[in-house]
């Protein structure tokens, strides 16, 4: 197969000819039609995170058809379309028995745990446990899109952060994380605030539902502005980005009460930011974290894609090929796409 490879971190990334994955005995092969580009790839890239054993293939947001099954697979079979959660549970450990696989004690995540969906081909292990059907009227690209990002503020605003309708939300980073909230955010009726540094990202943000759209840039306060726009702080607020800034920010625009939730990965430098403790207290205001979405939650946001509420595919700016992804994760960090990139060509 053809694969995205590099055998040391921050080396530039090669397309190589590797030999095709098998299925495990619980596990499947799957022929990747699209994958996604995203910056937790270029974190991996870069070392940051722990799990990477070199050498390595990234790529975590993929949908294709099963190549493959294992001799213990019983919910799917060769043919089927899937997609799958980028944390995958074992499906036997306490958490999982519990219906949150998304934090399993055994987790394995396709490009970090084991190699990823930069390949025609890649193989995923607990199949029953976490694979999704994928309806025939959801293409292979709106479906990779999915994965990561889209899925994972899905759980951030709907189940970490409780958001109702005509309650405020304000999402700090207007990425692929941030922009997937607020057409979220606005499907449940939220009223919207975007922050960002660069304008074409604020106006897509507007396009996609945000009432009020503030340039970090062009005021002296961020959470000020955020307080004053809202009458009093947001009701939910969500780091999308994932910078010490940013999470504070994310904080101190909160309204008394208000819930943090932190989406964006912190890590190297950034790990252990500083937080403003006394507030939390004083306010009472409640942090969460938001770690991916189990699979059995994915019919929820199925159904609103199928409905029409929610527009995954508009957020997808490029479709570019397998080897043109490899100088694109080298440059992840610099922020310069409006949008989602998708891999939907592996030549």
């Amino acid at each position: 197969m053809r694969a995205m490879y590099f055998e040391a971190f921050g080396a530039t990334p090669e397309i190589r000819t590797l030999p095709d994955p098998t299925p495990t005995n619980a596990g499947v092969v799957i022929s990747v039609k699209a994958t996604g580009l995203c910056r937790s790839d270029w974190h991996g890239w870069m070392g940051h995170d722990p799990d990477i054993r070199l050498p390595h293939v990234p790529g975590h947001e993929l949908a294709g058809t099963i190549a493959a099954v294992g001799r213990d697979v019983r919910r799917f079979k060769v043919g089927d379309r899937v997609t799958v959660p980028f944390v995958s549970g074992c499906g036997h450990c306490m958490e999982c028995r519990s219906g949150n696989q998304q934090v399993c004690e055994e987790q394995f995540q396709p490009g970090f745990t084991h190699w990823g969906s930069f390949a025609e081909y890649v193989a995923i292990d607990y199949a029953d446990q976490n694979l999704v059907h994928l309806p025939t009227e959801i293409s292979y690209e709106t479906a990779a899109s999915l994965g990561c990002r889209f899925a994972t503020s899905f759980r951030a605003v709907v189940d970490q952060g409780g958001l109702q309708g005509g309650e405020w939300l304000a999402v700090h980073g207007c990425g692929g994380v941030g922009l997937s909230a607020i057409m979220i955010g606005a499907a449940l009726g939220a009223n919207v605030v975007a922050i960002d540094i660069a304008e074409d990202k604020l106006a897509l943000a507007k396009a996609l539902g945000a009432s009020v759209a503030i340039d970090s840039r062009s005021v002296a306060d961020v959470s000020e502005a955020v307080r004053d726009v809202t009458g009093g702080g947001a009701h939910v607020s969500v780091d999308a980005l994932g910078h010490p800034q940013t999470c504070c920010n994310s904080i101190l625009n909160l309204r008394r009460r208000g819930r943090h939730v932190q989406v964006g990965l912190m890590l190297a430098e950034h790990a252990t930011p500083a937080i403003p403790m006394a507030r939390v207290i004083a306010h009472e205001l409640e942090i969460y974290g938001s770690h991916g979405m189990q699979s059995w939650r994915y019919d929820a946001m199925l159904r609103m894609i199928l409905s029409g509420k929610l527009s995954p595919d508009r957020l997808i700016g490029r479709r570019i090929t397998l080897t043109e992804a490899a100088p694109a994760l080298a440059t992840m960090d610099s922020f310069r796409e409006n949008g989602i990139s998708i891999i939907d060509r592996m030549v």
